[in-house]
């Protein structure tokens, strides 16, 4: 278990702090952090919680601690110790003040409001208080006396969920960045990679904070959530699935590239009970139910759904779905939407829900029926619009606010500028290859770093390809170990700390603002636009050329030999 400090030095006047906080550490889980002695400043006050417990996945808890024998009398409270029985200001408010400057300084510092799960507690090791006690502002699960305080690890947690407030639990990547700031460690060796991790420790906790929505939202059974990139819909597609699951449903998570498709079914691997029946690619649920392969796109946009509706009639009730989950759900085609929701055991009525970006239809293979909300398969879901951009900083999110809509609100950290290297076309490809090595120099690593082309694949992405090994293609790229190269239409949903954009030209013009949009969206902490300013303003109009003028101008320097 982590502590603040490893080993705290307690006076002959904090045994009684000592005792709670050798409870704590004996009964809480290894990954849980204790910290003794917490100072805070808020405003000119000052404060100190004695023992601050920081759970991952529950909250956190305040605890205020009294020794002697404590008493109350017609609101005061007494402490009685060798010196005689004396008057002491309420420890339950001091415990609730004390968090309630905590919780400041944290917004302070971390530029983002803390709504994890929090509890003032009070734990008196050496006085009991009977188990019906009770009293305005602090209730008895408040409160360790001394038989809970010899081991309070689950009334703690109890205390955080039933009495604490805030509206989620506590993010294990939040949690890390709370660590920082109590730890005070001074580093002075500051990469770029380092200050990006932090930047995007806060874009995770803003995405679990979405969790609200579905919350908000559990009693409707079919729901479009619209919103633009980085607004956090997978997250909330994987969540909303993992609930469904959780309710006893089976629940099938979909979606259509395969690189995302690989993605969702990483995620729900961990989950020991209630996974979803089936997770990934539309098509491979078809093949899995037993619809033959085929080939050529008429096949699996008309053929293959056709086969799978006419297979789904013989659905026996324990193999059919109770619960339909669709990221991105703009790509798929209206025929799918009818196969899929025959395999249901409520075809008309049951829970369905897609997550979706309208202005991300950049296979339009199907005139955007999907994304037709007043005439398409999802015009009579209900619609929850998502506007906050929380994956990028504000940075990168300016850079493609073209393309994102009029609500679009960008809620990250500033963040790095945006670099422009701009150059004829033909020679974008090499220029984004230097541009990788460049970038490695400085301190980024290899693994933080996705090569993305509009046009043309990149020679590696092209010998994966030609192999015909696209498995083995995505497991390298969920296995994180090297930097990535791929086209921007099968990374739709996926996403790197920093993105090298290769605007080596476009096979369809009319469909280049889709892909500048995605590609543009996809970097956490730095964007790098490698291409030709002119074939950019043409493709992505005049806002985007606006937006490209205040960016970075960069040039890679040339590799170290030797």
């Amino acid at each position: 278990m982590r502590c603040i400090p490893e080993q705290p030095k307690f006076d002959d006047g904090q045994l009684a702090e000592k005792a709670v906080w050798t409870a704590l550490k004996n009964s809480l889980p290894d990954e849980c952090m204790l910290a003794h002695s917490v100072q805070v400043r808020d405003g000119r006050n000052e404060y100190e919680i004695d023992v601050l417990v920081l759970w991952p996945a529950v909250g956190m808890a305040a605890i205020e601690v009294k020794g002697g024998l404590v008493s109350i009398a017609d609101g005061q409270w007494y402490q009685s110790d060798r010196n005689g029985k004396h008057k002491i200001h309420s420890p339950v408010a001091q415990s609730q003040s004390s968090l309630h400057a905590l919780k400041n300084w944290l917004a302070n510092e971390l530029g983002t409001r803390v709504s994890s799960r929090s509890a003032y507690m009070v734990s008196l090791p050496y006085t009991e208080v009977p188990s019906d006690w009770t009293m305005a502002g602090c209730s008895r699960s408040l409160v360790l006396d001394q038989t809970d305080s010899k081991s309070p690890a689950d009334l703690v947690r109890q205390a955080i969920e039933t009495e604490g407030g805030g509206a989620s639990p506590l993010a294990p990547a939040f949690l890390e960045r709370i660590i920082r700031k109590l730890g005070g460690t001074l580093d002075t060796a500051v990469v770029p990679s380092t200050t990006a991790q932090e930047d995007e420790y806060a874009q995770d906790h803003l995405t679990e904070r979405q969790s609200v929505l579905l919350q908000a939202t559990r009693s409707l059974p079919r729901i479009r959530f619209t919103g633009g990139a980085g607004s956090g819909k997978t997250w909330l597609a994987v969540e909303k699935a993992r609930l469904l699951s959780k309710q006893g449903k089976r629940v099938g998570l979909f979606c259509y590239n395969k690189g995302l498709g690989q993605y969702l079914q990483n995620r729900v691997a961990p989950w020991r009970q209630a996974k979803p029946v089936f997770t990934g690619e539309f098509h491979e649920y078809a093949r899995g139910l037993g619809v033959p392969d085929g080939t050529g796109q008429d096949y699996f946009d008309v053929e293959m759904p056709r086969l799978l509706k006419e297979l789904a009639a013989g659905m026996e009730p324990h193999e059919r779905l109770d619960a339909v989950v669709i990221d991105e759900a703009q790509d798929f085609a209206p025929l799918w939407w009818d196969a899929l929701l025959a395999c249901t055991t409520d075809p008309d009525a049951g829970d369905v829900y897609a997550f979706m970006d309208d202005r991300q239809d950049v296979y339009r293979r199907w005139g955007g029926a999907t994304a037709d909300l007043a005439n398409g398969p999802l015009a009579a879901f209900v619609p929850i619009q998502i506007d906050d951009n929380l994956r990028n900083t504000r940075k990168i999110a300016e850079a493609f606010r073209p393309f994102a809509g009029e609500h679009f609100t960008p809620r990250g950290s500033t963040g790095l500028p945006v670099r422009f290297l701009d150059c004829a076309t033909e020679d974008a490809l090499g220029m984004a290859d230097d541009s990788v090595v460049a970038l490695i120099e400085e301190g980024w690593a290899n693994n933080q770093i996705a090569l993305l082309t509009t046009k043309d694949r990149h020679p590696i992405h092209l010998d994966y390809f030609q192999r015909e090994a696209t498995d083995e293609y995505w497991r390298e790229f969920h296995a994180n170990e090297a930097e990535f190269y791929g086209h921007v239409l099968g990374f739709k949903g996926l996403e790197r700390s920093v993105v090298v954009l290769c605007v080596n030209g476009f096979k369809d013009m009319g469909r280049a603002p889709e892909q500048l949009y995605v590609g543009l969206s996809r970097a956490r902490s730095l964007l790098v636009v490698v291409g030709d300013s002119g074939l950019l303003e043409e493709a992505g109009g005049r806002d985007l050329k606006a937006a490209l003028s205040r960016t970075q101008a960069w040039t890679p320097p040339a590799p170290v030999e030797g």
